[in-house]
């Protein structure tokens, strides 16, 4: 990879934070932007801008041919089999609020049992536990290693426990940890219990194959992945989402109103009510040209050489504490240092122009789990460099002596 070149590329990395060159080491909750993306939805704004999929006119027809491309672009990106298998949420959060009722509603029963982990973002929790509150399911806890990695003889023994539906996370946003998501797949449909994948952290960094994956249902955002806020991805196969019903009402979701009664247009639209984000989505098709250009195996082994560097030189550190240790792991490093609040470290590295991420990235039960408040995340994309790490690594080591 040109570095350089690349760097061009992302306007945000030219300025400064406090007087000091910006180092953005905060990807893990959202990743920076490429002009292109940014051009892209300006220029639709500019030139084409109508809404979609109702209109005769010329600027209708336009925006909603633009508008599906990136569905299409989608479907290849994760090989699903249709397009209309993709469905456009507004995020992973979103996401899994459409399945938590929509399957919930369409599948389970009172007393059927949801498969989670000890490691999932709260994005991956909380609906769940509304949907139990309002259907009746129980949630099961898979729990995991003190290393940071799932604990899969638990798993084996919970699938016995007469599991319905499992949902797990590829990738950990607070721990790097890469799941044998597979092999876990794999085990649910030798049950034939369906299995939900949150890729939320795994699409910016690797392939994703749902058909080689053998999974139901699989969600991720856009803006972690150089694409804009406000755009999710929900993929399932086409015969589980006709099957289920809507979770909101209005708009392209319909086939035929009365007062009496509605019937549903065909999936993907019977799940997008409402005037969809069109600029957005289009500025993700523009992201995904970009990731696909440089190849999601080059940024995959660059991110991986960033990890290891920068793991390599913080384990330098006197009294730094690294969650998940593991070389074989997600860009992300979360840490701690002695009893110096992850807080602390945060704010005085913002003013050496280093943004990082503190606090509990929304794993409040992994943190309970680890009896920590919160901890430091550095987390890296290819557009980083060994010279930012080295910086961020000096920074840190007078923050934390400011501290001591």
């Amino acid at each position: 990879m040109n570095k350089e070149e690349i760097r061009a590329d992302f306007p945000i990395l030219q300025r400064k934070v406090n007087g000091k060159p910006l180092v953005y080491l905060d990807n893990a909750a959202s990743s920076q932007k490429p002009l292109v993306v940014i051009d892209t939805i300006s220029n639709y704004y500019k030139h084409n801008y109508s809404n979609i999929h109702r209109g005769v006119h010329t600027l209708s027809q336009e925006g909603t041919e633009m508008y599906e491309n990136v569905r299409k672009k989608t479907a290849s990106f994760i090989n699903a089999v249709s397009q209309n298998e993709i469905i456009f949420t507004k995020g992973t959060t979103d996401a899994f609020n459409l399945l938590a009722h929509s399957y919930s509603r369409s599948f389970l029963k009172k007393g059927d049992k949801v498969l989670i982990s000890t490691m999932e973002h709260h994005a991956n929790i909380v609906p769940w536990q509304i949907a139990a509150e309002i259907y009746g399911i129980e949630l099961v806890e898979c729990p995991i290693h003190t290393d940071g990695t799932l604990d899969t003889n638990a798993y084996d023994k919970l699938l016995e426990t007469g599991i319905n539906l499992v949902s797990i996370t590829y990738v950990s946003n607070t721990l790097g940890t890469i799941n044998p998501i597979k092999e876990l797949i794999a085990k649910a449909n030798a049950k034939n219990i369906h299995f939900i994948v949150d890729a939320a952290q795994a699409s910016p960094h690797m392939i994703l194959d749902v058909q080689d994956l053998g999974c139901d249902f699989l969600t991720f955002s856009a803006h972690k992945m150089l694409g804009p806020t406000g755009v999710g991805i929900l993929w399932g196969k086409s015969e589980l989402l006709n099957q289920m019903q809507p979770y909101q009402g209005g708009g392209d979701m319909i086939d035929k109103v009365t007062i009496a009664k509605t019937t549903y247009n065909d999936i993907p639209h019977k799940f997008e009510a409402g005037t969809p984000n069109i600029a957005d989505v289009i500025g993700f098709g523009a992201a995904l040209d970009y990731l696909l250009e440089l190849g999601m195996d080059n940024i995959a082994a660059e991110e991986h050489a960033l990890l290891t560097y920068a793991s390599t030189q913080l384990k330098t550190i006197p009294n730094l504490k690294i969650y998940n240790e593991s070389s074989q792991k997600a860009p992300v490093i979360s840490f701690n240092v002695g009893e110096i609040h992850p807080y602390d470290i945060g704010v005085l590295l913002d003013q050496f122009g280093i943004a990082i991420r503190t606090g509990h990235h929304c794993t409040q039960p992994l943190m309970d789990f680890y009896s920590i408040p919160g901890t430091c995340r550095a987390s890296f994309a290819f557009y980083n460099t060994t010279s930012e790490i080295d910086y961020f690594v000096e920074s840190l080591i007078k923050t934390i002596a400011i501290l001591s």
